[in-house]
């Protein structure tokens, strides 16, 4: 089980959350800074961090000592409008941050296996544990690329081969997906569920009073707890 309970942390509007939210990041980025000179962020994709993305863009930061991957990705090219890497580099990677250094999931292999292969050896470069890691959730459950009708589910959860990339194909995902593994997940110095709407509020509320959704995995392994953020 986690550590800690998850923690609430609930605003009256999207934009408020998201200013709050940047301030957080902001904060836990400049605390890994000061004590060990780089500072590493993993980040959803989705149109919920649009907002998030653009007001963290604007904190004054040593923006080239920071280090950007995403949680997962599709298997798209980077151009691509359903790419996390372009949401990243629009919303995110734009005035002082354009300096912080990105580090993809998507490589243009023929497969989603290779990619996975190929996309690890970058992230196992990555300095550990990420001292941020904010997540998304799907109205189905799903958080990373997690997707509860993934055949391989349980084993994309265990992974018992210790890889630091996962390639996911389920049917409901759309696209093969690119996920970093729940170990990597849960192990953040800051670990954070970014939600907003009443819909997607009941579905947690729900999947941590049963424990059967593939988010519930994060609450039971967080190593800190998870802090919520949400709004309607």
């Amino acid at each position: 089980m986690g550590a800690a309970e998850p923690v609430w942390n609930v605003f009256a509007a999207p934009v408020e959350l998201a200013e709050a939210l940047a301030d957080r990041i902001a904060e836990a980025l400049s605390e890994a800074l000061r004590k060990r000179g780089q500072a590493t962020l993993a980040v959803s994709g989705g149109r919920t961090p649009v907002g998030l993305f653009r007001a963290l863009s604007r904190k004054r930061l040593d923006w080239p000592k920071v280090i950007v991957t995403l949680v997962d990705e599709r298997f798209v090219p980077p151009d691509d409008e359903r790419s996390n890497a372009r949401l990243v580099r629009e919303n995110l990677r734009t005035g002082e941050a354009a300096r912080l250094t990105f580090v993809p999931l998507y490589r243009p292999t023929g497969t989603i296996g290779e990619a996975a292969q190929a996309a690890g050896f970058s992230i196992a470069g990555l300095p550990k544990p990420f001292d941020v890691v904010v997540l998304g959730m799907g109205a189905d459950g799903h958080t990373a690329s997690f997707f509860p009708d993934a055949p391989d589910l349980a084993a994309l959860l265990a992974n018992e081969e210790g890889r630091h990339v996962l390639p996911v194909v389920a049917k409901s995902a759309g696209e093969p997906r690119l996920t970093l593994p729940l170990q990597t997940i849960c192990a953040a110095r800051l670990l954070v569920l970014h939600i907003e709407g009443e819909e997607k509020r009941q579905v947690l509320t729900a999947a941590l009073a049963t424990r059967d959704k593939p988010v519930s995995a994060v609450f039971d392994h967080a190593s800190d707890g998870v802090q919520i953020y949400w709004a309607p």
